[in-house]
C-alpha cells in the first residue's frame, strides 16, 4: 500500500478504488478522477504500461475511470512508461510511421477508411456534436459561448474568409453532414456543392438540403473530390486533409489548385502537429481503432506544398485552444448520453470514442496537436 500512496503523491488529485472497495486518495477532498481496478498489481501494470496497452485495457473494460478522463490521460502521459517492453513498443510505433499506405492509397481504400470512421451511425454522432453535426472545432470568440454558438460563428468565419457572395460557385470538400454548404447557400446566396465518401453523411446532408428547400442552390455528391469535373470560384476543405497523408499533400493541393478559378479563394482547415512530435503508441491506437489511414502533417509541410502547387497564403490562424474546448464539450455530451451511446454502438465502441475525444482534448491542451485555418488564393 505504501508504494501506491507514493505514486499518488506524484500526480494530480485522484483516487484509486479496488474491487474490495478499499480507497486510496491523495487528498481528503473529492478527487479529479477515480481509477477502479482489481487490486494493487493491476494498478501498477496500468500505470507502467505504454499508452496503447493502457488504452486497450480501458476500452475492453479491464478498468474504468470516473470523473475527469482528460486529467487521467494527462497523468498517464506525464508518468511515461517503465520497463523494456513498453519502450520497445513505443519505438516500433515510430518506425511504423512509413507504412505502405502512407505512400499508396487507392480510391477504394480511401473510401473504406472514411466509412470506417464516419459511418458508425448518424444517431451516435447526434449524441455529442452540436445540432448542425459539425465535426470540427468551434470558434469560441467569447469565453461564455456554448458549443452551439461557437459552431455557428465558425460557419460565418469560413464564409467571410472565402468572401462568399451571391452567385458564387462554392465547393466544400468533405462536406460532412452538410452544415457549411446549407449555411452558405441560405445566408450568402452561393451555389454550393458538397462531396463526401461517407454514405451516412451523404444521406443526411441530402435530406437536410431537401428539408431546407435548398435543392436549387445546393448539390450533395457521394464522390471522391479528385473525380469532380469543372471549376469553382471558392473551395473549402474543413477537417478533411488529415485523411490525405503527408506524402500525398502535393497531389492534394495540386488537384484543388486545378479546380479553383484564377483569383479564387481556398480555405484549408485541419489538424497538424508540431515539428518535434512524432508517431507513438497513441498514434497507433488512433490508426487501428479510430482513424485508419489518417496522418498529421507539420504546418511547414502544408504551407510548402500549397505554395508549390501555386497558392498564395493570405492568412493562418491557430485554433488549438478552441479545439481543446470543443473536444471537452464533446466528451461531456457523450458521457451524459452514455446509455444511448452504448445502445447504438455497444460498450467497447463507446469507450473507444470517449477515450479518443478525451485524448484529443489533452493533446490540444498540451500543444501536441494543433489546428490551423489557412486562407489561400490562386495566383
Amino acid at each position: 500500500m505504501a508504494a501506491i500512496a507514493h505514486r499518488l503523491n506524484q500526480g494530480p488529485g485522484y483516487a484509486v478504488r479496488f474491487r474490495e472497495n478499499h480507497r486510496l486518495s491523495r487528498f481528503d477532498e473529492p478527487a479529479d478522477f477515480t481509477i477502479f481496478v482489481r487490486d494493487e498489481s493491476h494498478l501498477r501494470r496500468i500505470l507502467d504500461a505504454d499508452w496503447y496497452t493502457a488504452a486497450l485495457g480501458f476500452i475492453h473494460g479491464e478498468y474504468r475511470v470516473a470523473g475527469d478522463l482528460t486529467a487521467a490521460i494527462r497523468m498517464k502521459e506525464n508518468r511515461g512508461v517503465h520497463g523494456i517492453l513498453p519502450h520497445l513498443r513505443s519505438l516500433g510505433c515510430q518506425m511504423a510511421g512509413g507504412r505502405v499506405e502512407s505512400l499508396f492509397q487507392t480510391r477504394t481504400r480511401a473510401a473504406q477508411n472514411i466509412r470506417f470512421h464516419y459511418d458508425v451511425s448518424n444517431d451516435f454522432y447526434r449524441l455529442f456534436l452540436d445540432s448542425r453535426l459539425i465535426y470540427s472545432e468551434g470558434w469560441f470568440d467569447r469565453p461564455e459561448w456554448t458549443l452551439e454558438q461557437a459552431q455557428e460563428a465558425k460557419l460565418d468565419h469560413i464564409c467571410r474568409d472565402l468572401q462568399l457572395e451571391n452567385g458564387r460557385n462554392f465547393l466544400d470538400i468533405g462536406c460532412g453532414w452538410g452544415a457549411l454548404i446549407s449555411h452558405a447557400a441560405a445566408n450568402y446566396g452561393v451555389h454550393a456543392t458538397g462531396c463526401t465518401l461517407s454514405h451516412g453523411q451523404y444521406e443526411y446532408a441530402t435530406a437536410l438540403v431537401q428539408s431546407l428547400r435548398l435543392q436549387a442552390r445546393v448539390k450533395v455528391l457521394e464522390q471522391d473530390y479528385r473525380d469532380l469535373p469543372g471549376r469553382f470560384d471558392r473551395i473549402s476543405s474543413i477537417g478533411m486533409f488529415e485523411h490525405v497523408g503527408r506524402r500525398r499533400l502535393g497531389k492534394y493541393f495540386g488537384r484543388i489548385h486545378n479546380m479553383l478559378e484564377p483569383g479564387g479563394r481556398f480555405v484549408n482547415s485541419g489538424i497538424s502537429r508540431p515539428q518535434d512530435v512524432h508517431d507513438d503508441p497513441q498514434t497507433r491506437f488512433l490508426r487501428k481503432r479510430v482513424f485508419p489511414g489518417g496522418e498529421l502533417a507539420h504546418l511547414s509541410d502544408v504551407i510548402r506544398e500549397a505554395e508549390h502547387a501555386g497558392f498564395s497564403i493570405l492568412d493562418v490562424r491557430n485554433l488549438r485552444c478552441d479545439y481543446a474546448r470543443t473536444c471537452r464539450a464533446w466528451v461531456a455530451n457523450l458521457k451524459s448520453n452514455c446509455n444511448c451511446a452504448v445502445a447504438i454502438v455497444g460498450e467497447e465502441l463507446y469507450r473507444t470514442w470517449l477515450l479518443y475525444l478525451a485524448a484529443s482534448a489533452c493533446s490540444f491542451e498540451k500543444g501536441e496537436s494543433e489546428v490551423f485555418s489557412i486562407v489561400m488564393t490562386r495566383h
